[in-house]
């Protein structure tokens, strides 16, 4: 399925002129491996950040310490700062964020299978959302939010006509 999702995201994008790019923290470069797996991709996929730390979403996609404090890495505010950060240092029209708990393990506050998403864009309104994916396996949960993640760029370039 992200074979599918990804080649109508570089047919979307194409048409439209448009550079995508990521900010992943637990799927580790899974969307933008799955952009990059298509042929042709180079034309809408500049580049991706992989921000695993707290450290890196702060140096690299400019995540305030101050959201980081009050809401865990793993929260919408989050997500939101890194799909904003990325579109600045990609220099791109649209990107999408994702933080989560792959697993194992988790707390009662942030289980397992908890991922957020933000969608940023230059084009698009900023979406945000939590999606709890349940304790699948960290395998699984990273499949699953790589999908998700590509279904937010497909859908939202598909909405631009």
């Amino acid at each position: 399925m992200t074979q599918i999702l990804a080649t109508e995201i570089l047919t979307l994008a194409r048409a439209r002129g448009l550079i995508v790019t990521t900010a992943e923290s637990c799927t580790g470069g899974l969307v933008a491996a799955a952009l990059t797996d298509i042929a042709g991709s180079s034309e809408i996929f500049e580049r991706g950040l992989v921000t695993y730390s707290n450290a890196a979403k702060r140096d690299l996609l400019g995540v305030a310490q101050d959201t980081l404090d009050r809401h865990g890495a793993v929260s919408e505010q989050v997500a939101a700062e890194m799909a904003r950060g990325a579109l600045d240092c990609a220099r791109a029209d649209l990107s999408v964020a994702v933080s989560g708990i792959a697993g194992p393990g988790g707390s009662e506050h942030k289980p397992e299978g908890r991922v957020c998403f933000a969608l940023a864009g230059k084009i698009t309104a900023a979406v945000v959302e939590t999606v709890e994916f349940g304790a699948l396996g960290r395998a699984n949960v990273r499949a699953a939010a790589t999908e998700h993640a590509l279904r937010l760029l497909r859908d939202a370039l598909a909405r631009l006509g």
